[in-house]
């Protein structure tokens, strides 16, 4: 058993990342050309995550760098909107994430385009609510990118009552190749430690802002990218972005 040190750790890790890099760029590429082809027409790319999978559409919005047209949605919208209580949304014995039959509901709070498309991220892949999402956006004839564990989702039963798993809802679907239960690190007894599927998570939705502007380059056209506030005419610029997409992100 390896001594359990931070070099360990930056070691397996480093190893994980190179395996996501190696095996999954075809996809990350495959789903950067879908958001490419929504901001081309003008559309926004909804993310969406529960639990720590928020981490994902925190990364990829609002901030320098990052593409004007990522709306994050937000559990607390539910509430914010006044769709449910704080209490019924804190509920311990019916854990939000877990409810299926409200993504209709959430579609309502939002401005959705048939032109956009979505990000979905669940490390596991088999709760209600990011299910219901997937189904829900399929339905309205939006594309929908699907981030997730295969080691953990191939290893749990669905617990949506279709029975069905995130991962067959995507057009393109990311293996953010972590394990079953996130950590990494073994200790040598039953636990491991060092959850990973946040760091994964920000290397993928960087990859796919840096290879939807590749894109989007390519063909000539320009990425709305926020620019850094120091930068000559960076406020009047971001400020434009801002408008074009105002009340959707």
């Amino acid at each position: 058993m390896k001594e359990i040190t931070m070099d360990l750790f930056y070691s397996e890790l480093s190893a994980l990342i190179d395996t996501l890099e190696v095996k999954e760029t075809k996809n990350i590429v495959a789903a950067a050309e879908i958001m490419a082809e929504t901001t081309a027409k003008g559309g926004v790319v909804h993310v969406f995550g529960s639990g720590h999978s928020v981490g994902f559409s925190m990364e990829m919005q609002n901030r320098v760098g990052s593409l004007a047209n990522i709306h994050k949605i937000e559990n607390n919208d539910f509430v914010l909107s006044g769709k449910m209580s704080l209490a019924e949304f804190k509920d311990p014995n019916n854990k939000f994430e877990r409810r299926p039959g409200l993504a209709g509901e959430f579609f309502e709070l939002y401005s959705v385009a048939p032109e956009d498309c979505f990000i979905i991220i669940s490390n596991s892949g088999i709760n209600g609510l990011v299910i219901d999402m997937a189904i829900t956006a399929k339905e309205r004839g939006n594309k929908v990118i699907v981030v997730t564990s295969w080691q953990h989702t191939s290893a749990e039963d669905s617990r949506h009552p279709s029975g069905k798993k995130l991962y067959e809802l995507g057009d393109v679907v990311i293996d953010n190749c972590g394990p079953r239960g996130d950590a990494l690190i073994e200790t040598g007894k039953v636990e491991k430690i060092c959850s990973v599927s946040s760091i994964t998570g920000a290397f993928i939705a960087q990859a796919l802002e840096t290879e939807t502007v590749r894109i989007l380059r390519e063909q000539n056209l320009e990425a709305p990218i926020f620019w850094a506030e120091h930068l000559e005419n960076a406020k009047e610029h971001n400020a434009a972005l801002r408008e074009k997409y105002h009340g959707r992100v």
